[in-house]
C-alpha cells in the first residue's frame, strides 16, 4: 500500500524545522542579558585576548539555519510567514515572563533572583526585537535572490552569504541599541564605552560567522535528506 501525506497537512520536517526555529528564538530571548568573555589563545584587533558576547549570540545563530533551509525547501513567502510570526511570539513569551515575575511569589527570597535571570531590561528587548526583525527578513531576501540567480546549485552560497551579511545586521543592531543607544535615550541600563560596545559586535559576529560557514553541510544534508522522503514537493516553491 502506497503512503499518501494528507493533503494540506504540514510534514514532519516543517514542523521539526519551525520548532527548532522556535525553540532557539525563545532561548535567544531569555539568555540575550548575560554577556559571556571566552579567552582567546592570541590578541585579536578590538577584542583583544578575550572574546565578548552576549548570550543569544548560538542560540540565536541557530534560527538562521534553520530559516535557510525552510526557504531553501519551502520558498520565500513561507519564510516570511515563519519570521513575522516568530516576531509576534517573542512578545507572547516577553508577556508571559513579565506576567510571571509580577504574580506574587510563594517564596519572596527567590522572586528577586528569578526576575534578574529572566527579566530582560527595556534596551535588551528593544534591541532584540528591531536586530530580529531586520535581520530575518533580509536573511530570507538575500538567499531567495541569489536562488534567482543560481537556481537549485551552489546551496552554500546563498547559505553563507545570506546569513553572513543578515549577522552582521543583527549584530550591529542589537549591540548598539541595547548598550548604547537605548540606554542613552530612554535611561535604561548603562551606556557601555565605545571600545566595550565595539568588542561586542565583533566577538558576536565572529562566532556567528564561523558558525554560519560549519553550519553549511549540516544544512546540505537537512534539505538532501527532506528532499529524498518528499520528493519534488519541495522543489518548486520559489516564485513567491
Amino acid at each position: 500500500m502506497t503512503k499518501t501525506r494528507t493533503q494540506g497537512a504540514p510534514t514532519v520536517a516543517q514542523v521539526g524545522l519551525i520548532g527548532l526555529f522556535v525553540t532557539a528564538l525563545v532561548t535567544a530571548q531569555v539568555t540575550a542579558s548575560k554577556v559571556l568573555a571566552f579567552e582567546l589563545p592570541m590578541s585579536l584587533p578590538v577584542t583583544g585576548s578575550q572574546l565578548a558576547l552576549p548570550g543569544a549570540a548560538l542560540a540565536y545563530a541557530l534560527t538562521f539555519l534553520a530559516s535557510d533551509c525552510y526557504t531553501e525547501l519551502y520558498g520565500r513567502r513561507a519564510a516570511q510567514i515563519v519570521v513575522n510570526v516568530g516576531f509576534v511570539l517573542n512578545f507572547v513569551v516577553l508577556a508571559l515572563v513579565w506576567s510571571t515575575i509580577a504574580a506574587p511569589a510563594a517564596d519572596p527570597s527567590t522572586a528577586g533572583q528569578f526576575a534578574t535571570v529572566l527579566g530582560a531590561s527595556t534596551n535588551i528587548v528593544l534591541g532584540s526585537l528591531l536586530a530580529y526583525i531586520v535581520s530575518q527578513n533580509w536573511d530570507v531576501f538575500v538567499f531567495h535572490r541569489i536562488r534567482e540567480y543560481t537556481g537549485s546549485e551552489k546551496l552554500w552560497l546563498r547559505n553563507i552569504a545570506s546569513t553572513a551579511s543578515s549577522q552582521a545586521i543583527d549584530t550591529v543592531i542589537f549591540v548598539s541599541v541595547a548598550f548604547a543607544i537605548a540606554p542613552a535615550v530612554l535611561g535604561v541600563g548603562t551606556v557601555l564605552p565605545t571600545d566595550v560596545v565595539l568588542s561586542l559586535m565583533v566577538g558576536q559576529y565572529l562566532l556567528k560567522f564561523v558558525i554560519a560557514l560549519l553550519d553549511t553541510p549540516v544544512v546540505y544534508a537537512i534539505v538532501s535528506i527532506v528532499r529524498s522522503r518528499e520528493g519534488a514537493s519541495t522543489n518548486d516553491t520559489h516564485s513567491v
